[in-house]
């Protein structure tokens, strides 16, 4: 049946464009809503409502949830790929943690505001850890990262909604932040690799998260690379 809304933050990333690709191809989903800050270059036909919030702090993104979601009759789902990517090298842990933490936490508040929305799911990073440590580096696969990222989890977590599914991807092949070079290199060893950390399509990630949707999880959950293959073939099966 077409009775779900799903709502979706940071729909211009990579992964966040395969997301929409996924919601927009599954009949489940009857409504999309994209928070953006610009507007999205979408096929004209595309069942996408975008919802631009220009000045993207904390206290507009959650009004601007909650306005979204007023009218939505539906079951509604959320879903946030935001992140920096790989820009968090440059920044000082505060400037990556106003995005990734702040921004994430702000959604999550908003959707348990509308009253709408009992599930949420949260793409993460492999290796999050909110006892990681703050200094060094901000890097992808560096401690501070993975601090932020633990952060971001626990802060949604703590918004209070029903369930909280969280997907922790290891390197991301498609996304343009992988140099190509090294997506081959990647694919090249990934069989090789423990399980968790074999690098996923960003398509994969799409795949996976709507698919948890769609089965209505019951309670929270952590997927990463074999949770996340599972998820898959399930729904294929």
């Amino acid at each position: 049946m077409n009775d779900k809304t799903a709502i979706i933050l940071g729909a211009s990333g990579s992964v966040g464009q395969a997301l929409l690709d996924e919601l927009i191809r599954c009949t489940s989903f009857s409504q999309i809503i994209a928070l953006t800050r610009q507007p999205l270059n979408l096929p004209t036909e595309a069942k996408v409502e975008q919802r631009l919030v220009p000045d993207m702090t904390p206290t507009h993104l959650e009004q601007a949830v909650i306005e979204a979601l007023t009218e939505c009759k539906d079951e509604a789902v959320g879903f946030s790929v935001l992140g920096v990517g790989a820009g968090t090298a440059k920044l000082s842990l505060a400037q990556h943690r106003a995005v990734d933490v702040e921004l994430n936490a702000a959604f999550a508040r908003g959707l348990k505001a509308s009253g709408k929305v009992q599930h949420f799911a949260l793409m993460s990073a492999i290796g999050a850890n909110i006892k990681a440590t703050t200094s060094g580096s901000g890097a992808p696969g560096l401690p501070r990262y993975a601090r932020v990222k633990g952060e971001a989890e626990a802060a949604v977590i703590d918004q209070g909604l029903a369930v909280v599914n969280i997907f922790r991807p290891a390197m991301i092949i498609g996304s343009r932040h992988t140099p190509p070079l090294l997506s081959s290199a990647l694919s090249l060893f990934t069989p090789l690799m423990p399980a968790k950390y074999r690098s996923i399509r960003t398509t994969e990630i799409a795949q996976a998260m709507v698919a948890a949707a769609l089965k209505a999880p019951v309670k929270s959950a952590i997927y990463s690379y074999p949770e996340m293959m599972e998820l898959i073939e399930n729904v294929s099966a």
